[in-house]
């Protein structure tokens, strides 16, 4: 049995397509689609490729941004009805029945890997919001050649990108080894000549599916 929140999101995206004036892409919180869509395994939609593609354009360099901002869709917000309605509720009117603007990252600033100490507005540390914390960023600067003498030269600068237990969002150094192996990273016995720049995400959606985008550059 599917969890309801991966119901709601199929369910949400599904009446989203068949509304009689479908909305644009400017028409809901993207980054309360980008919640929705990823924990139900992104299904197939145009508000969830248009999440989807917001996901990986903040991971695009440059800068390199949290792909998901939770902060940004107000799930504690309150809407006329009739009852009271859950979170996830909520979310679902925030992303397909308001209207507000969204923002998109802006891919002309300098580079630099943005933290956050902003947080989601309601309590997300049970076991339904582990999709959140299960995102990882990596940002891999690698290379490595043997000079003249033999020695091996590496140089190794990556850094992870991760949540916590309130959707804010940290960096952290890391290595090359740590890098899953669905990356493209080159990954040699011996000493060879490796030169590889990326940004990789991945993540498990509400179900523990296994999903990952990789960004060169």
């Amino acid at each position: 049995m599917k969890h309801p929140l991966t119901s709601l999101a199929a369910a949400g995206l599904a009446l989203a397509m068949i509304t009689p004036e479908p909305a644009s892409a400017q028409s809901y919180q993207v980054d309360c689609a980008i919640l929705l869509c990823l924990a139900g395994g992104w299904p197939a939609s145009a508000p969830c490729a248009h999440a989807r593609a917001v996901f990986i354009r903040r991971i695009t360099p440059w800068p390199v941004e949290p792909p998901l901002q939770i902060w940004r869709c107000p799930m504690g917000a309150s809407f006329d009805a009739p009852a009271p309605l859950s979170p996830m509720e909520r979310l679902y009117d925030i992303t397909f029945r308001v209207r507000p603007e969204i923002s998109l990252p802006d891919a002309t600033g300098p580079f630099v890997l943005a933290q956050a100490d902003e947080r989601a507005d309601i309590d997300i540390s049970g076991s339904a919001f582990d999709f959140v914390r299960s995102i990882r960023v990596y940002h891999v600067q690698f290379s490595q050649h043997q000079d003249r003498d033999g020695d091996c030269i590496r140089y190794d600068s990556t850094r992870l990108g991760s949540y916590g237990v309130q959707g804010d969002y940290r960096w952290q150094r890391s290595s090359v080894g740590a890098v899953p192996p669905a990356s493209l990273l080159p990954r040699p016995e011996h000493c060879g000549w490796v030169s590889y720049r990326s940004v990789f995400v991945d993540w498990r959606d509400h179900e523990g599916n296994y999903g990952f985008e990789e960004v060169r550059y």
